[in-house]
């Protein structure tokens, strides 16, 4: 049976997400290297993460646009601070 060069690649890509999605923690790096080390080109593995990738991102929910908040800083007035001999003396201004 011949494949077609776009059904390999979709045959690769299922292979990730199906690998990606299981929960067991594969990177997409450690499953290039697996399919590299199984006699398929980088070419083909590279297509196929990219392709994998595109279907994901289609896949996956669209978020609303986050709201952008402006915030404010207010500087609260300080008091000044007595001196220990105008406190002892009682030497101070009100």
């Amino acid at each position: 049976m011949v494949y077609r060069k776009e059904d390999q690649t979709q045959k690769l890509a299922d292979y990730i997400k199906k690998n990606l999605s299981r929960g067991k923690g594969y990177t997409v790096e450690s499953l290039k290297w697996a399919l590299i080390s199984q006699g398929h080109s980088r070419t083909a593995v590279e297509n196929a993460v990219e392709l994998a990738n595109k279907q994901l991102a289609a896949m996956a929910p669209k978020l609303p646009p986050v709201k952008e908040e402006k915030i404010e800083f207010v500087e609260e007035p300080v008091e000044e601070k007595k001196g220990f001999f105008k406190r002892l003396l009682g030497i101070f201004k009100r």
